[in-house]
C-alpha cells in the first residue's frame, strides 16, 4: 500500500531525525552498559612493566653469555634463540596467555610474543593432525609478518645493492 507521499508503509514506520538520534544514543548507552570502561593508564603501565621485564630477562641472558665468552653476532643470535625458546615454553605451559591478558602489548611486542603467535595455533590445532592442523595453522598469525618482513628486507637489500653500483 502506498502512502500519500508515494512511499510504502504508513507514517508510523518513518523516523524523524531527532527520534533516530535518540534511538542511536539509547543503543550506544545500552551497548556500553555491558562493556566495562577501559583503564588506559593501568593497562599501559602493565604493558610497560611486563615488556620491560622481558627485556631485562634478555639483558640478563646477554650478560651471562658474555661472561661465558660469547660476543658479536653469535651472542645476539643466542639471546634471541633463548627468548624464543622461553616464549614457546611458557606458551606450551599456558603461562604466556595469562601474562598476555594482563600485559597486552607488553607481551606481544618483544620477540617472545612472536614465538607465542607461532606456538599458540600449533598447539591449538594439533588435534587436527600434524600436516593439516599443526603445520597448516602454525603461521596463520605470524605468516604475514614473516612474508612482509622478508619482502621488506629483500627490497631494502636490493636498493642498497643498486646504490652501491
Amino acid at each position: 500500500m502506498l502512502s500519500a507521499g508515494g512511499k510504502r508503509g504508513g507514517a508510523g514506520n518513518q523516523m524523524t531525525g531527532k527520534s533516530r538520534e535518540n534511538y542511536n544514543k539509547n543503543y550506544i548507552n545500552y551497548v556500553n552498559s555491558f562493556d566495562p570502561p577501559t583503564k588506559h593508564f593501568k593497562t599501559c603501565g602493565h604493558a610497560f612493566l611486563v615488556g620491560g621485564f622481558i627485556c631485562c630477562i634478555g639483558q640478563f641472558f646477554r650478560y651471562m653469555l658474555e661472561f661465558a665468552g660469547l660476543s658479536g653476532d653469535i651472542l645476539a643470535g643466542t639471546v634471541s634463540v633463548l627468548l624464543i625458546f622461553l616464549g614457546t615454553l611458557l606458551t606450551g605451559f599456558g603461562v604466556y596467555d595469562r601474562i598476555g591478558k594482563n600485559a597486552g602489548a607488553g607481551s606481544i611486542v618483544p620477540i617472545t610474543g612472536f614465538a607465542n603467535s607461532v606456538a599458540s595455533p600449533a598447539i591449538e590445532f594439533k588435534t587436527e593432525g600434524y600436516v593439516y592442523g599443526m603445520a597448516a595453522k602454525m603461521f596463520i598469525v605470524a605468516g604475514p609478518i614473516i612474508v612482509f618482513g622478508v619482502s621488506a628486507g629483500a627490497a631494502v637489500g636490493l636498493i642498497y645493492w643498486l646504490l652501491a653500483l
